[in-house]
C-alpha cells in the first residue's frame, strides 16, 4: 500500500502569519525521507494555502510523484499544463468550504471533465478523478478513459456507530472492486487518520491512500518524519 502525503496544511500554518515558514518544500523533503510515495497539494482558486510558487518549486525538486489536486477552472488547468505534475486529481471546489466536501459529480459534468482530462493528458499528465464510491460515478469515470479514480472516504470516516462504519466500509470495498473490474486503478482518501485507516488499507483493490490533515496534526506533537513513518507502518 502506497502513501501520498498531502502537505496543504503545512502551508495553512504558514498563512496564519503570512510569512515564510513552515516551507512546504522542506516539509515535502521530510515526507520523502520518511517514506512517502507521493506528495499531494491542492492549488485552490483562492490560494488559501498552497501558492503557485510552491507548486513550481515542488515540481522542480521532488524525487517522488507530485499529485496536484485541482478544480476544473481554466486558470488552474493552464497552470497544471505549464507545471506538468506527474498526476492531476480533479476535485470539486467551492470557495466557502473548509475542505473538499464530496466527490466530483462526473455524471453531471461529463463533457467539461472530458475536455479538461483530454487537455491534461495531451500534456502527458496522468489524470485521476476524486469521486464518491457510487457505481454510476465509477461507470462515468470509466467511459472517460481516465487512468484512475480516488474514492472519497469521508462517509466512512465520519460514521458514528460501528454498524454505520461497517456499512460504509463495505460500500468502499464494493466500489473499489467494481472500479478495478472496469480497468481503473483505485486510490482512496479524505478524513482518514491513525485510528480509522487500517480497515481501508486492507481493501486489496486500493493501491494508494492520500492523507494529509491527520499527519500534519500528529506532526505538531511528534514531528513530521515520525508522523509519516507511523502512518506508513499502519497501512503496511
Amino acid at each position: 500500500m502506497r502513501l501520498g502525503v498531502n502537505i496543504d496544511h503545512i502551508a495553512s500554518i504558514r498563512q496564519i502569519r503570512k510569512g515564510l515558514e513552515p516551507d512546504p518544500l522542506y516539509a515535502a523533503f521530510i515526507c520523502e525521507a520518511a517514506g512517502a510515495d507521493s506528495i499531494v497539494v491542492h492549488l485552490r482558486q483562492d490560494r488559501r494555502h498552497i501558492k503557485d510558487r510552491d507548486l513550481y518549486l515542488l515540481k522542480e525538486a521532488l524525487k517522488t510523484k507530485l499529485n496536484l489536486e485541482m478544480s476544473l477552472a481554466r486558470q488552474i488547468v493552464n497552470i497544471a499544463c505549464r507545471v506538468k505534475p506527474e498526476q492531476a486529481t480533479l476535485v470539486p471546489e467551492r470557495r466557502k468550504e473548509v475542505t473538499t466536501e464530496g466527490g466530483l459529480d462526473v455524471c453531471a459534468n461529463f463533457r467539461k471533465i472530458q475536455q479538461v482530462a483530454n487537455k491534461l493528458r495531451s500534456c502527458r499528465i496522468t489524470v485521476s478523478l476524486f469521486i464518491d464510491p457510487i457505481k454510476s460515478q465509477i461507470e462515468a469515470s470509466s467511459k472517460l478513459g481516465i487512468d484512475m479514480v480516488e474514492l472519497h472516504t469521508g462517509s466512512y470516516a465520519k460514521a458514528k456507530t460501528n454498524s454505520a462504519k461497517k456499512a460504509r466500509l463495505a460500500e468502499l470495498q464494493h466500489a473499489a472492486e467494481y472500479a478495478s473490474a472496469r480497468g481503473l486503478r483505485v486510490f482512496a482518501g479524505h478524513d482518514l487518520d491513525y485510528y480509522n485507516v487500517r480497515p481501508v488499507a486492507e481493501i486489496e483493490c486500493i493501491e494508494e491512500l492520500n492523507i494529509g490533515y491527520s499527519i500534519v496534526c500528529r506532526a505538531a506533537l511528534v514531528g513530521l518524519e515520525r508522523a509519516v513513518r507511523q502512518m506508513k507502518d499502519l497501512i503496511g
